[in-house]
């Protein structure tokens, strides 16, 4: 009895606090935060903290165990409010595509120059390797990926694997385009990931994606069909390899972290590098999605080599430019 009474004593001096509090949550919960004024806001920290301490005296005093649960509710439900994110899953993705992707690329460009270095690197030494013996070829090309395409094959079947798009049903495409995209996040994704063992194996994915590059390039300029390759192969690969060397990037990253933390604890160092990184690898796969897009469907079914150069240099300059200068003025401010 004396508890009860207790209880009902101790809601009837505070109850208008909690009610009030609780249409304030209400409000932001409908409308967001910002639909909240000013003096609103102030008001709800206010009451949030009221609440707080009505709930500290409350299970001090043992009241009854249905207001314990209410305040409970109501202060978790004003804590998310007061303490969570204030955006909107639109507003969130906004801002990373905006401001975060570009400026945490920006904040590690050493790191991916040095990652496009040593791919730019294995293109040049595949070139020169298979050039030297053609039959090298077949070590550096998984025969599954090289299908029909090899030293041995004629000039006129090495063409027609460039301009064969017209003879693949939608489902193929969409099949395609799955698989690319599932096999390039794997690589990127592993270049990343591979970072915590001291950046070695990075080196060598970088370089092994090069030199394969470089043994189908020489192979198709042999032919004479060097323009046709670079038509085909470049529409989807600027953003494709950019997105790989940037996983290369972020993995080096990694490295740096674990190697050379700096004034910093190894393990704080490394946090911050992951979650640089991390933003890097997971914008990085968005353009694996898109490099995927266009190469099994786009690419496939444009053979006119015009239009294929034309997508070349209109993605070129759109990937400088958000990567120079997207979210700079944002970020200043």
């Amino acid at each position: 009895m004396n508890e009860t009474l207790r209880s009902t004593r101790f809601r009837a001096e505070r109850e208008p606090t909690w009610q009030r509090l609780e249409a304030l949550i209400a409000s932001a919960e409908r409308g967001g935060f910002r639909r909240l004024r000013g003096h609103q806001v102030a008001e709800l920290a206010t009451l949030y903290r009221a609440t707080v301490s009505s709930l500290s005296v409350a299970r001090a005093i043992s009241l009854d165990r249905n207001l314990l649960d209410y305040l409970e509710s109501l202060c978790q439900r004003a804590y998310f409010v007061v303490y969570g994110p204030r955006r909107r899953v639109r507003e969130m993705l906004t801002s990373f595509l905006l401001r975060d992707f570009p400026g945490a690329v920006r904040a590690l460009r050493w790191h991916v120059a040095l990652a496009a270095l040593i791919f730019i690197g294995g293109v040049a030494a595949g070139w020169a390797l298979v050039a030297q013996d053609p039959e090298r070829f077949h070590a550096f090309v998984d025969a599954g990926l090289a299908g029909e395409r090899g030293p041995t094959a004629d000039t006129e079947t090495l063409r027609a694997s460039l301009y064969d798009g017209d003879e693949l049903s939608d489902g193929d495409l969409s099949r395609f385009s799955a698989f690319l995209f599932q096999h390039n996040a794997r690589v990127g994704i592993l270049s990343f990931a591979v970072g915590i063992l001291a950046g070695l194996p990075v080196f060598l994915l970088m370089a092994m994606n090069g030199v394969m590059l470089g043994a189908f390039s020489w192979l198709y300029t042999s032919r004479g069909l060097g323009a046709d390759w670079w038509g085909w192969v470049l529409p989807h690969g600027i953003t494709e390899l950019l997105a790989v060397v940037l996983c290369g990037g972020a993995g080096f990253a990694l490295a740096q972290g674990l190697l050379f933390p700096g004034p910093r604890r190894r393990l704080e160092s490394l946090a911050l590098r992951g979650r640089e990184a991390g933003t890097v690898v997971l914008g990085a796969i968005l353009m694996l999605l898109l490099a995927g897009l266009i190469e099994g469907i786009f690419r496939q079914r444009v053979t006119d080599i015009g239009v294929r150069y034309g997508v070349i240099v209109v993605t070129s300059a759109l990937w400088i430019g958000y990567f120079g200068f997207g979210g700079r003025d944002r970020g200043a401010a």
